[in-house]
């Protein structure tokens, strides 16, 4: 007996480039994955620029039946990132030899199809393209996203407490793409 994909298609999910028109159905997903798992921890409140930050370098969507499944962005660091500076400090490397991995997420219709791997390595592709190393920031509490991490080889930095707001204290594990290959 065949056994049916979680979205019912066997076409297999594909990965491209986001472009503007995307952009609504990037912030529709978001909406359900927030709903779903509480990512992000606090619901942006212009989520069309949330997703696309001025330090922003690229971001790609996963394709499944035709619909927008996923997102992920690669960015130059931020004041509020704290990967950079741990990866900067093991490597002994400036923090512009860094890109962040950032706004990873997939719809839970889509979720089963591999979909968080396919972006993950398309954003660690064009790291390598552009000669920078990829890390990450992600709430300790998205065990989900850090089973994904750990599965595809990064490396845990460490765990720290960030401040988000004046009563919002969350930790936060700091990963590096895996030093294999560069």
């Amino acid at each position: 007996m065949k056994s049916e994909s979680v979205s019912g298609s066997d076409v297999p999910p594909s990965v491209r480039r986001r472009t503007d028109r995307d952009l609504h159905d990037c912030v529709r997903v978001l909406a359900e994955v927030h709903e779903h798992d509480g990512y992000p921890v606090n619901w942006p409140d212009v989520p069309g620029a949330w997703l696309t930050p001025s330090s922003l370098l690229a971001s790609w969507v996963a394709v499944l039946d035709d619909r927008v499944a996923g997102h992920i962005g690669l960015s130059q660091s931020d004041a509020g990132d704290v990967a950079p500076g741990l990866w900067s400090v093991r490597a002994e490397v400036g923090i512009d030899a860094t890109a962040v991995v950032s706004r990873l997420f997939v719809a839970p219709w889509a979720r089963g199809h591999g979909i968080g791997a396919l972006l993950m390595a398309r954003a660690v592709a064009e790291a390598r393209r552009r000669g920078v190393h990829p890390v990450l920031d992600v709430v300790a509490s998205d065990t989900a996203a850090a089973a994904l991490y750990e599965r595809l080889g990064w490396q845990l930095l460490a765990t720290v407490e960030q401040q988000w707001g004046p009563r919002q204290t969350v930790a936060v594990r700091c990963y590096a793409a895996a030093t294999r290959g560069w």
